[in-house]
This record gives C-alpha cells, structure tokens and sequence, in this order.
C-alpha cells in the first residue's frame, strides 16, 4: 500500500469526515452471523439519520433471518482506503413497524420504497457502539472514533 502523501488526521477531523460520510454514501456492507451457518456479508442501501443507520432486505432473507437471531452486526463503508467500520447491534422492523419518518427518508433517499413492493421486506436499525475510521498506515493508531456507544474527543 502507498501511503506517500496521507496526512494523518486528528480525531475531531476523522469524525467529521465518517459523518460526513455517513450522510452521503449510498451503500454499506453488512455481515451478520447464524449461529448454525456461520457469517454472511452482503452490500444494502443504506441511510444515516444522523445517530443511526437505516438498511431494508427482504423479510426471509439471509440477513434478516440472522438479524433477528443474532443482532450483534458489522459495518462497512465500500472503501479499502479510507476505512469506516461500525459494530452494533440491529433492531428490525416490519413494513407495518417501522417508523414513517425513517421509511419515508429511506424511500427519499433511493426513490425506492419498500413499503410498495408486492413482497415484504424488514427495516433493520443499527445504532453503532463501536466506529473506526482510518486512512492507510499513518491513520491506524487512534482509529476507534466511538466506544460504547459514545464519541471519543
């Protein structure tokens, strides 16, 4: 890795930058675990209300059946460079259950709602304990931003 040229940053600038981020990126990975079958990671849309992050999958897929199971999860934002990464747990919500203002910011969001779609999907809500951010080799140390759920200064 190169890593000519990277400026480490401070925390407050490193924070700024996830929530930044976090309020306009599109998609997330998420890897969830089944206590039987083992871990499974896929990309989701997803939407940051400003405290937590909103993700929509289908209501029997992989992701919600482990979800609901196991709610301990990981985040990623799609960059190998400039690392963002969550822990958490998920809270999942059925069409009827979520929230409206965070259904209707998701539908905003993508043009998409999934409260229309002839099949059911789930709403899962994960609210980060845990939030590292770091860009290449300088950035490693200091890179957990929260812990237990509260920002580090």
């Amino acid at each position: 890795m190169d890593t000519t040229g990277t400026t480490r940053r401070d925390v407050p600038e490193r924070r700024r930058d996830t929530l930044e981020r976090l309020a306009r990126e599109r998609d997330v990975w998420v890897s969830t675990a089944h206590p039987e079958h083992g871990p499974h990671q896929v990309p989701l849309w997803f939407w940051w209300d400003g405290q937590t992050v909103w993700m929509c999958t289908g209501e029997t897929s992989a992701t919600a059946r482990n979800a609901r199971k196991e709610p301990r999860v990981r985040l990623a934002l799609p960059d190998t460079f400039d690392v963002v990464l969550l822990k958490g747990e998920a809270e999942c919500f059925s069409e009827r259950g979520v929230p409206k203002d965070a259904a209707d910011a998701f539908a905003d969001k993508f043009g998409w709602d999934p409260r229309t779609e002839e099949c059911s999907f789930l709403y899962i809500r994960v609210a980060p304990k845990t939030v590292l951010a770091w860009r290449g080799e300088p950035e490693l140390r200091g890179r957990v931003l929260m812990r237990e759920g509260a920002w580090l200064e």
